[in-house]
């Protein structure tokens, strides 16, 4: 594993976000120095007089209690013992032997913790799936060109390929000089009022000179070229492949002779 590649890679950016909004969530939750306790022990040293000050916090149902020696404890209540926590609570007050009192607490969220907590979830999701279309087009400025037809573009002014280049397929040849005309002097042909051909398609296995036929045509004709592999059209997006077929006929019309 390239680890260099790895901490520069958006995964790790990722991985330390997560962990930096947990990181700050556990601080901004911490306890203030609290030591603690079972929640009986807790509630021993409120019917023993021995508790100077309690805070019910709601919420998260804790229960934090400054001893008169000036120790500080806390406990977790269940649902259900609040009506009794608050009835020994009262009865400890009134006979004096809570100094400070008791207070309920229902704490309102943190306004930063819950603007995080609601925009987390989409930041994390637009950051996955810009990683996943960056490692799909090779990174760069690819990101949001996942729409863009891949067709490579082979113009009339590099070496071309000729009908001359091509051996075994003589039938073929024959047939694509009429097309090769049509697109060299399209006038003639429609001064007559012959509708030139929308395409040609070739058929054969592999390897039997099917891109090498339209290349020569091509370059017979001394027009562009665009050659791209059908599986280009194939994504695990709906709707990718069809804006590519579109983008590549807009490309081939803005080259066109």
């Amino acid at each position: 594993m390239d680890f260099r590649r790895f901490f520069r890679g958006p995964i790790f950016w990722i991985v330390l976000a997560v962990f930096g909004v947990l990181l700050v969530g556990q601080v901004l939750t911490a306890g203030g120095g609290f030591e603690e306790a079972d929640t009986s022990e807790v509630i021993a040293q409120i019917e023993d007089g021995n508790a100077r000050s309690v805070k019910l916090i709601d919420r998260d149902q804790r229960l934090e209690v400054t001893l008169a020696s000036g120790d500080r404890i806390e406990s977790d209540w269940v649902t259900g013992q609040g009506p009794e926590l608050v009835a020994l609570l009262t009865e400890q007050q009134q006979s004096g032997n809570m100094p400070e009192g008791f207070d309920i607490e229902v704490p309102t969220p943190s306004f930063f913790l819950s603007l995080i907590g609601t925009l987390f979830p989409f930041i994390l999701i637009v950051l996955i799936f810009l990683f996943l279309m960056n490692q799909m087009q090779g990174g760069g400025s690819k990101v949001m060109q996942f729409g863009k037809s891949k067709a490579k573009l082979i113009s009339k002014d590099t070496p071309k390929t000729t009908f001359a280049d091509v051996a075994g397929a003589d039938e073929a040849v024959e047939e694509l000089h009429e097309i090769k005309e049509f697109l060299q002097d399209p006038a003639k042909f429609q001064a007559v009022g012959a509708k030139i051909p929308k395409g040609v398609l070739l058929y054969g296995a592999p390897g039997t000179g099917k891109t090498l036929l339209a290349r020569a045509v091509a370059g017979e004709a001394e027009v562009p070229f665009y050659s791209i592999s059908g599986s280009d059209f194939v994504e695990m997006f709906v709707g990718v492949g069809a804006s590519r077929v579109r983008d590549l006929f807009e490309q081939a019309k803005a080259n066109a002779p």
